[in-house]
């Protein structure tokens, strides 16, 4: 194979983004993936309850059912509107109203009486994420009120064990932390396999790939100006994401080392970039190439516990996926940017990134020579 010129490797890299900059389709993307696509993964929220629209049929008039119609406010609901138990089927109907609490006569009576009573909670089930963590958050803070009130009237005993909940790494437990910083790290994947593929493929389809064939540069050299240049784009990127978007806009509190990050990040782009050229290699154009990434891609980044935990994926899938580097990345980056985690502790998912990406680089090599050889 010979030895690698770094100065062709140096100068080949450059060729490289004068190219992409003449892609204004590729620089939007760029672009949008580390700012759009990190703000709106971390602010849009899906799975958390928020301004979820509340009415209260109150037919009480008590103190208690005052009390528990003040207790639901923003910014898990909006403030509740008072309304009649015939109004209650229209604003279902209309959508108007997620939920409807409906507050029976005599229930503070019965509830102080010692007696049972029951609340009714009507919820519009088409909305499926909101009834369903709704409906949980409506019965916790009934039942938190009317404990509450009980106590105050009773001077009802305080329970024996008091179960004090320290939330660590993410006191405030803002959905926008993980969310956001799991939206990068899918990024960076993504945009790893994308570039230094869409690069090879673009060489193809303008003829200057037949302009390196007849150069004196061998196949080694031109994969590793891809890598290296490709993937030093998407590393700034990532950087600008992670300190302007995340931690500047938003607030994000970034726990550990960032350049111990961008280090793991590297060997993650080396392995995710052999990965593009190799599906570069299988693909005979751009659209094909776009079909293999989503075949390859989606597995990797919904498998690799950056969306569910690990441990709730099925034992085949688990270990399966310990040959896939985004495994090891998502678990460094959780460990390095959430819990402050050291080289001592990021050292195994590290070393995994290294030996993964060596393999998918010779694997790639293989088949870009082969494809250089055959013209």
């Amino acid at each position: 194979m010979g030895t690698v010129s770094l100065r062709k490797v140096w100068r080949l890299g450059i060729k490289e983004w004068w190219s992409l900059l003449r892609d204004p389709v590729m620089l939007v993307l760029i672009v949008y993936t580390f700012t759009g696509a990190v703000y709106v993964a971390a602010t849009a929220q899906p799975d958390t309850l928020t301004r979820a629209a509340l009415a209260i049929v109150d037919e009480d008039g008590s103190p208690l059912s005052l009390r528990l119609g003040s207790a639901f406010s923003p910014p898990q609901f909006l403030a509740p509107e008072l309304i009649t138990l015939d109004q209650a089927d229209a604003r279902l109907d209309r959508g108007t109203a997620t939920f409807v609490l409906v507050i029976p006569a005599g229930f503070q009576r019965r509830v102080l009486a010692g007696r049972p009573a029951a609340l009714q909670l009507n919820v519009d089930a088409t909305r499926m994420s909101q009834a369903f963590t709704g409906s949980g958050y409506v019965q916790q803070i009934v039942l938190g009120e009317v404990a509450t009130y009980l106590q105050g009237v009773r001077m009802m005993q305080a329970p024996p064990i008091d179960l004090t909940v320290r939330a660590r790494f993410n006191p405030a437990l803002a959905p926008s932390w993980f969310g956001g910083l799991m939206e990068l790290v899918n990024n960076i994947t993504m945009l790893g396999v994308i570039l230094t593929g869409a690069a090879l493929i673009r060489e193809r389809e303008h003829g200057t790939v037949e302009h390196l064939l007849v150069m004196p540069v061998s196949a080694a050299e031109i994969m590793l100006a891809k890598l290296w240049s490709m993937g030093s784009v998407v590393l700034l990127a990532a950087l600008v994401a992670l300190l302007g978007i995340l931690r500047a806009l938003l607030g994000v509190g970034i726990q550990g080392s960032v350049p111990l990050f961008l280090a793991g990040a590297s060997l993650h782009l080396f392995a995710a970039a052999s990965l593009g050229i190799l599906l570069a290699t299988l693909a005979r154009s751009m659209p094909q190439f776009g079909l293999l990434v989503i075949l390859v891609l989606l597995p990797l980044q919904m498998l690799s516990g950056a969306t569910t935990p690990r441990e709730s994926i099925p034992w085949v899938l688990r270990e399966l996926m310990l040959l896939a580097p985004t495994t090891h990345f998502v678990e460094l980056s959780q460990a390095i940017l959430f819990r402050g985690a050291g080289a001592d502790v990021v050292w195994r998912p590290l070393l995994a990134l290294a030996a993964i990406g060596a393999s998918l680089y010779a694997l790639a090599l293989a088949r870009f020579g082969k494809a250089m050889r055959q013209g």
